[in-house]
């Protein structure tokens, strides 16, 4: 099936027709209309390599600001398209182009806010993928949402699975059985962030035991800390599940996924981030996480606290851009502070010769960086008064030359 034959029969039918608000999709051959790309028959002698150059050049300049013509990013998301497509062949799934102007009447109808994103709709939900642009991160989010919102565990194995997964924010609860209203209104609650947050529920009381879940409670486990919250206030509405949800959804220490890099990236702290850098294969990677991690669990009362964690393997691509941006070598775990609306950074000393730093004296150092004493925009400060010491030399420099003239 083509894929605009997939967006006519499926996804779009009941919104608009293809003549007066979606772009065309194109065969993944690489064809494309002249006047969108003038060059075709390169485009044609390339396009078994295409997916690959188009995705690196399509993260690249999106990491560096640059608005990419229009002709580019629909050939990119037709290509995109055509490869998710194939991977989910067996599932009833199409894709559609909006046009952000000419179909800016349906973008709004269908609740569609940002451009250049994508949109999965669900029965209930429209969800917005805020992922890195590649088709296998995308076919293993929307397998994602494929799966029901909320798992149930029923044995001792389900239990160690439920532990082992540490770099999520999981809630799991205990109700008497699936037609509870109790239950319902969790499950209401887990389809508003599926699949974003895992949530979990058993209806076994000996699991219930072993989990120390009470009938009707509901936990909250932040990612990488081992003891959970109760959620107070139990049984509770829909409303009340929602809104605690949303007041704890910044932990204390979060991991940077390719399928949340941008959402991760947009929920700074006062236009401010604290990257952690560090590889989970590597010994002094692993070794700088778990120093995170017991950071984390001292201080995971603290609003004001979120480092953010990424593994470079997870982002290859893009390891010479933030070495580069930010300075660093990231062959080595790194902690730094930076300001996501100019990349301004400041990085914390590890020699690489020495022993990592302690827990105490990361501790030390992220309070610096809490109380502003470490700033990066202080860089910013500095360049001020360097252009300031020029315009002042300049002006003596002026006053030299009068002296001489007289």
């Amino acid at each position: 099936m083509k894929m605009c034959e997939i967006k006519q029969q499926h996804f779009l039918r009941t919104h608009c027709t293809e003549n007066d608000t979606c772009q065309q999709t194109h065969k993944a051959e690489g064809e494309v209309n002249a006047h969108q790309f003038p060059y075709r028959i390169l485009i044609n002698k390339l396009k078994n390599k295409l997916p690959k150059i188009l995705r690196t050049l399509y993260r690249r300049y999106s990491c560096s600001g640059i608005r990419l013509p229009l002709y580019v990013k629909v050939f990119f998301f037709s290509q995109l398209a055509a490869q998710v497509l194939d991977d989910l062949d067996d599932e009833d799934i199409g894709f559609g182009l909006v046009d952000e102007k000419k179909g800016s009447v349906v973008a709004k109808k269908l609740g569609l806010e940002e451009a250049d994103s994508i949109y999965i709709f669900t029965e209930n939900e429209i969800i917005e993928y805020d992922g890195e642009l590649a088709a296998d991160t995308i076919v293993e989010f929307i397998y994602d949402v494929l799966e029901d919102p909320v798992e149930i565990i029923e044995n001792d194995s389900e239990v160690k699975g439920f532990h082992n997964i540490e770099e999520d924010i999981k809630l799991v609860g205990y109700f008497k059985s699936e037609k509870s209203e109790h239950y319902l209104a969790y499950v209401d609650a887990a389809e508003e962030f599926h699949p974003h947050i895992k949530f979990f529920a058993t209806f076994t009381p000996k699991v219930a035991k072993d989990l120390g879940l009470k009938v009707n409670e509901v936990d909250f486990y932040e990612p990488f800390i081992d003891e959970p919250i109760v959620i107070p206030g139990k049984p509770y509405t829909e409303e009340e599940l929602v809104e605690y949800i949303e007041d704890h959804d910044r932990p204390t220490l979060r991991k940077m996924e390719p399928d949340n890099m941008y959402e991760i990236w947009e929920d700074d702290i006062d236009g401010e981030h604290i990257i952690a850098f560090a590889e989970e294969d590597d010994p002094d990677g692993f070794e700088f996480l778990e120093i995170l991690k017991e950071v984390a669990e001292e201080h995971n009362d603290n609003p004001n606290l979120s480092i953010v964690w990424i593994d470079p393997d997870d982002f290859p691509l893009l390891v010479p851009y933030w070495e580069k941006t930010f300075g660093i070598d990231l062959g080595s775990p790194q902690i730094g502070v930076v300001d996501v609306e100019d990349a301004d950074s400041v990085w914390m000393e590890i020699d690489n010769d020495d022993d990592l730093p302690s827990a105490d004296e990361l501790e030390e150092w992220i309070e610096d960086v809490l109380s502003d004493e470490i700033d990066p925009d202080d860089d910013d400060d500095d360049d001020d008064d360097d252009d300031d010491d020029d315009d002042d030399d300049d002006d003596d420099d002026d006053d030299d030359d009068d002296d001489d003239d007289e």
